[in-house]
């Protein structure tokens, strides 16, 4: 096994990989800090998406290599990100126009909780001072879609919820949580196992998720 195929096999880019399949040609995508910003790693060969950044840009592209960072052109998180042919840049609220009038296909955002009902809780983190949620609440309540990408636990404990303990980042619901042990989606607001991944048994993802999860007949297995 290569080095780079070991990396594939990592929590954080097995997510990545499998939100990756839920992109379409032509797509908006807004991808958040942490992992969602892996998505991009993985587009399909041939398809052309549209990443955005809410500080200003469309047309994000891959981490500038060594040396070749631009300190004025990073992500919302303030990473260095570069530029592919044809981006565009424009101020926040222009940025913000596009979010909040609903013209993101997509948004792929990290999570600390989702509760069954699949309510977002993703902006504070107890005992740490923050600044605010950022774009966050925007994000989720004007993508037409909203997928979390997190790992199913933290220091033990499942990150999928009976009720969010956290403030909620949005009353909306989003569409799809992928994590390394299964891919959870809310048809009806009801926390339903889609798919496990790759030799990941039903009942591993059950005894992981403290929120009671509907298991329908047929559930696929992540490829």
């Amino acid at each position: 096994m290569s080095s780079h195929d070991a990396e594939l096999l990592d929590p954080p880019n097995q997510i990545a990989k499998r939100i990756a399949r839920e992109l379409r040609d032509g797509m908006l995508v807004n991808l958040g800090i942490g992992i969602p910003t892996l998505v991009a790693d993985f587009v399909p060969p041939g398809m052309h998406v549209f990443f955005q950044s809410e500080n200003g840009l469309i047309g994000t592209g891959p981490v500038p290599e060594t040396g070749m960072a631009l300190r004025w052109l990073t992500d919302a998180g303030g990473k260095p990100v570069t530029a592919l042919p044809g981006a565009s840049t424009f101020d926040s609220a222009t940025s913000f126009a596009l979010i909040r009038g609903g013209h993101l296909d997509l948004t792929v955002l990290g999570g600390l909780q989702v509760d069954e009902a699949g309510h977002l809780a993703n902006w504070m983190i107890p005992g740490k001072m923050v600044p605010g949620m950022g774009g966050a609440m925007d994000l989720v309540t004007g993508a037409r879609r909203v997928i979390v990408a997190m790992q199913h636990s933290a220091k033990g404990k499942s990150k999928i919820v009976k009720r969010c303990s956290l403030p909620l980042t949005s009353d909306r619901r989003v569409d799809l949580i992928v994590t390394e042990l299964a891919v959870i989606a809310f048809p009806d607001g009801r926390a339903t196992l889609v798919e496990t991944a790759e030799g990941v048994e039903v009942g591993e993802v059950l005894e992981a998720t403290e929120a009671s999860l509907h298991v329908p007949e047929r559930f696929g297995e992540q490829s």
